[in-house]
């Protein structure tokens, strides 16, 4: 059996396949980035889906694609709680960077690959191999267009009273926006970037607002001026983007493109699709 896993901080995507490449199960289960997770919480969250645990014998490769995963210590990390989990087993564990260029790109064709999701981040691939010219220092420094960068600056625009009145009385009626509830779940539980980025849907749902507008807006171009431009042929190749956050902007991710003359491709919401098909065409034949 082979398990093929695409991970971002909010949730996880496990799909397993036979040696001919069909499909035994599919399955979710919470985001697993070692940088923000303590290995009990990875533990737990892997072993308490069914499917997963009760066929953990029987996997003989783990491809998997996290968020977090792109430095030596947090591979390691994450590599320990998969040894004593699937003890048949062999690991491929790249950063989640690699399951979006391998799902979105026609392979062998230079393009830029953008996650913009819970987090955000820009790769180039150069038909062959991917590079990153801006590497990530995490949620509190970067992510810019990202779920939790957005989730940021509407508590910021709520509590310094910079939120138009209706916008705010409907933001606090959809949130638990008091004091001691945002500073616990920032301060002192898991996953600050996934609560921060939680917020996110309030900007999408009223993104028509013309608040929210220029919020969206603001983000977006930070993003594309301190990502997208580090590449010398960013108007000559397709740029693709991956993630939830980029799939519900894409009116606007085309139309602030335009202006840049970027030559917008594909929105993927959830890459494990184009991930396993991926692995089919060039790892199973």
């Amino acid at each position: 059996m082979i398990l093929i896993v695409d991970s971002g901080s909010t949730k996880t995507d496990w799909i397993a396949l036979d040696d001919n490449g069909n499909e035994i199960f599919s399955t979710k289960t919470l985001g697993l980035n070692p940088q923000m997770l303590s290995n009990e919480i990875l533990n737990e969250r892997i072993k308490n889906n069914f499917d997963i645990y009760k066929n953990r014998e029987l996997v003989e490769k783990l491809y998997f694609y996290g968020a977090g995963c792109g430095v030596k210590s947090t591979k390691d990390r994450i590599l320990k709680v998969f040894k004593s989990i699937f003890i048949n087993c062999k690991f491929d564990i790249k950063e989640d960077t690699y399951a979006a260029v391998y799902s979105a790109v026609d392979i062998g064709k230079p393009s830029i690959v953008n996650i913009i999701g819970t987090g955000s981040n820009c790769s180039y691939y150069d038909g062959e191999n991917v590079i990153q010219k801006v590497h990530s220092l995490g949620y509190v420094l970067m992510d810019y267009a990202s779920g939790n960068y957005f989730g940021k600056y509407l508590i910021r625009a709520y509590y310094f009273n910079k939120m138009p009145e209706k916008l705010r009385e409907k933001f606090s009626e959809s949130y638990d926006l008091s004091p001691n509830s945002i500073k616990n779940s920032l301060y002192r539980e898991e996953n600050p970037n996934t609560y921060l980025a939680g917020f996110a849907k309030f900007l999408i749902d009223n993104k028509s607002n013309e608040y929210f507008k220029e919020i969206i807006f603001k983000g977006l171009e930070r993003f594309i001026e301190y990502q997208i431009l580090q590449y010398d042929d960013f108007s000559k190749v397709d740029i693709h983007y991956v993630g939830s956050i980029g799939y519900y902007l894409r009116d606007e991710i085309i139309k602030i493109g335009n202006k840049y003359n970027l030559q917008t491709g594909r929105f993927i919401q959830r890459p494990i699709t184009g991930l396993v098909n991926y692995h089919k065409r060039n790892i199973l034949n």
